[in-house]
């Protein structure tokens, strides 16, 4: 199938102050290091060749159409109705679907992890079933798939699947499904082609467990065991795949257009538990229709009828993390200038005004007050005749590129010409990330290179940050500091057999307050608004109730949802020190601290956690429970590439339980992150209860892929099947790692065309 791209160029770039450097009067820079007095001025005169903001055409930001994607069936993965195709989503696409159909409703959330690789999570409810012990019964499950083979000329793409492996087993399934993609002219409506060619898809396969239930034409290793609900599940059924009886089913889809798809399949799923042990829907055909609208980019619609007897809805939703909501608008920088066209003097180039405390002090004014208009602020600054180390902060770009090519930018903008070498190093919570090495006289020769990006990263070093030296200047704006904030939270509970989703929101209202670089004191607190946690059910748990006791929790409007005291320093080159106490969380305060041994252009890191906790009283004040426990664990991280990390965490866990949790991530350079984890301790799947072991799924979505514009925030969400009392961690403490890492010579190296921006 062909995509349509469009591209659209746009280029801006804001006025400046004559020949020198922008927004500030190079005769200012001058005046400083000779001697001579000037006060700082900006006026509107625009460079040569350079358009002011008012000349600038309304044309499109660059862009690119992302290829369209395959419909989903019914199960959240690529197919039909019923049945699966072969194809797969772009990569690293995130989508999300509702289908109903004759009493059974499903939501499914799937993520294409790698091209040949997807991996679903499905709430579904089946309604009338009756059967053990449930009027409806919901059921929670795990699919992956795999593309064995691309499609060629001749050749269709074939997939691999296991459908709701690791749940109770109520859909579970394997196949083996081929797909060949024929491209047909464009429909045309009242005698206009439409703008693609259309397209028609043929499926067909083999299909085990559910999909082999009807019409088999063979078995592989005898009779497979029955589904049978209400058990603990969450193990993997390995035992099961592609074993009984298995059966072909096939499918059909044409695309006409854009828009409009029409689908038709044959089923080989006979839904014994639904129509014949019970008596949710009839089933009187095999054969299912569909008709699905693409409403806009990400949302598509359908209708259906199954199994001869029933009516059936899908809506699918797909977030493509490459690609925002809105494009992110960041204001042009000022172009780089070189010093030959405006320091013209020999006495330009003196530095004699490293012997002025005054003449420092002043630049240390001016890089300061250059960086504001970018959201970044000073922290100290050192000067020497031939080199200069600016520490800041990042507020505001989540890529750490960006903020160092306008620090970088501000320095060439504003300090003397006889500083040729550039030292940047981000700071975070008083610590130094990194060091950034760049030349000055590499900057003007790279500003309009078609080949800049590559070009700075041959040159420019990036090490580790060494200790402030003690001839640096603070900048006198920071300490103390008083912060406030006041924001909505969301506080989501899931799967409650009587209520599956259940809702807390309200307002979070924190303060913080910084007296000397790396210390903070903070806390907020919390106002419900609204909610229906409370109504929860209780915890069954025979374990310490270290977590389920959540709706013991939600019973009060008014909390203190944290209260600590925090340390951040760096003991020596490469290592990372945190120490808090106080209330960590809404569940528990107490004494914590970690260490983290990171490399700058290391892919690996290490780390130390340790805990001793108390378990907050229900109401989240001052008072606690009789629950004390010590908890920690050793952590090692690794990037393995392609935007993906691992992570692997031994130790002991709140309930006392011992074992270790494996995490594996993918994060996007906009900042949208996806994964997965699972915890297995010494917790037997018996006294864990259902579920049998910890898992779940994480995602974050930056608030500047959905608002268009730069911004550190994000939304962050952590989905577990159930939650159970094994294998947990206390929260709010912790995060080094993911303070650090993206200041360093990777995530560096893989946004470095962002320097530029």
């Amino acid at each position: 199938m062909t995509s349509s791209r469009r591209y659209t160029f746009r280029r801006v770039f804001p006025s400046f102050a004559g020949p020198g450097p922008s927004g500030l009067s190079a005769a200012i820079i001058a005046g400083i290091c000779t001697g001579a007095s000037g006060a700082l001025a900006q006026d509107s005169t625009t460079a040569p060749g350079f358009a002011t903001a008012a000349q600038v055409d309304n044309f499109d930001a660059p862009s690119l159409e992302p290829p369209a994607a395959p419909g989903l069936n019914f199960y959240g993965t690529p197919g039909l109705m019923d049945t699966p195709s072969a194809e797969m989503l772009p990569d690293g696409h995130f989508a999300t679907t509702f289908s109903w159909f004759g009493g059974q409703s499903r939501y499914n959330l799937t993520f294409q992890a790698l091209p040949w690789l997807s991996a679903s999570f499905r709430y579904n409810g089946i309604r009338n079933l009756n059967l053990f012990g449930f009027n409806t019964y919901y059921d929670r499950g795990f699919d992956v798939r795999f593309r064995l083979l691309r499609e060629r000329r001749y050749l269709p793409e074939l997939t691999m699947g296991l459908q709701d492996f690791a749940g109770t087993g109520v859909y579970a399934a394997e196949y083996l499904v081929a797909t060949k993609r024929i491209e047909t002219p464009p429909l045309r409506f009242g005698g206009a082609a439409g703008r693609s060619p259309g397209q028609l898809k043929v499926s067909a396969g083999l299909g085990w467990g559910r999909l082999g239930s009807y019409g088999a034409v063979g078995n592989i290793g005898g009779k497979r065991p029955s589904f049978v609900g209400g058990g603990t599940g969450g193990n993997l059924s390995y035992d099961q795949w592609f074993r009984g009886d298995f059966a072909p089913f096939a499918g059909i889809e044409w695309q006409a257009n854009e828009r409009w798809s029409v689908k038709a399949e044959y089923s080989s799923d006979a839904y014994v538990t639904e129509t014949r042990i019970s008596n949710v829907f009839e089933r009187k055909s095999q054969v299912n229709y569909g008709l699905e609208y693409q409403w806009s980019k990400t949302t598509r619609i359908g209708a259906y009828y199954m199994y001869g007897s029933e009516l059936g809805i899908t809506a699918q939703f797909q977030l493509k993390p490459r690609h925002p909501i809105l494009a992110t608008q960041v204001p042009a920088p000022a172009p780089i200038v070189p010093r030959s066209q405006w320091a013209t003097k020999e006495e330009h180039w003196s530095q004699d005004w490293t012997e002025s405390e005054y003449k420092r002090t002043r630049f240390r004014d001016l890089v300061a007050e250059g960086l504001k208009p970018h959201g970044l602020i000073l922290e100290a600054i050192d000067l020497k005749g031939t080199e200069a180390e600016v520490r800041f902060r990042n507020p505001r770009y989540r890529s750490y590129a960006i903020a160092v090519g306008r620090v970088a930018r501000t320095m060439a903008l504003t300090l003397p010409p006889s500083i040729e070498t550039f030292r940047i190093i981000p700071v975070r919570s008083g610590m130094g990330l990194s060091t950034t090495v760049i030349r000055r006289s590499d900057l003007e020769e790279l500003e309009f290179s078609p080949e800049a990006s590559d070009g700075l990263m041959a040159v420019a070093a990036v090490t580790g940050a060494g200790p402030l030296p003690e001839t640096a200047i603070f900048s006198e704006e920071l300490y103390p500091a008083f912060t406030r904030s006041i924001s909505p939270y969301a506080a989501p509970a899931y799967f409650d057999p009587a209520r599956p989703f259940r809702l807390d929101v309200g307002v979070d209202f924190a303060a913080g307050y910084s007296p000397a670089p790396g210390w903070r004191i903070a806390g907020s607190i919390r106002q419900r608004a609204w909610g229906n946690v409370q109504d929860g059910r209780a915890s069954n748990s025979v374990l310490p109730h270290v977590r389920t006791d959540q709706s013991f929790y939600a019973q009060y409007g008014t909390t203190l949802e944290n209260l600590y005291v925090d340390r951040s320093w760096q003991p020596r080159r490469n290592v990372y020190a945190r120490m808090r106490a106080g209330l960590f969380e809404s569940m528990y305060g107490g004494l914590s601290g970690e260490v983290l041994w990171k490399p700058v252009s290391s892919p690996l890191a290490l780390g130390v956690e340790a805990n001793y906790v108390i378990q907050r009283d229900y109401d989240q004040r001052l008072s606690f429970r009789d629950y004390k426990t010590f908890t920690g664990h050793a952590s090692a991280y690794l990037e393995l590439g392609e935007s993906y990390q691992a992570q692997v965490d031994v130790g002991r866990y709140l309930a006392g339980d011992y074992g270790g949790t494996f995490s594996l991530f993918r994060e996007f350079e906009n900042g949208f992150k996806v994964g997965g984890f699972f915890t297995l301790t010494n917790v037997s799947a018996a006294e864990f209860g259902e579920g049998s072991f910890d898992k779940g799924f994480y995602f974050r979505i930056p608030l500047g892929w959905l608002l268009g514009k730069e911004t550190r925030n994000a939304y962050g969400l952590t989905i577990r099947p159930i939650q159970r009392d094994g294998g947990q961690r206390v929260g709010g403490v912790g995060g080094l790692y993911g303070d650090v890492r993206t200041a360093h010579r990777r995530s560096l190296q893989a946004q470095r065309a962002r320097f530029w921006e």
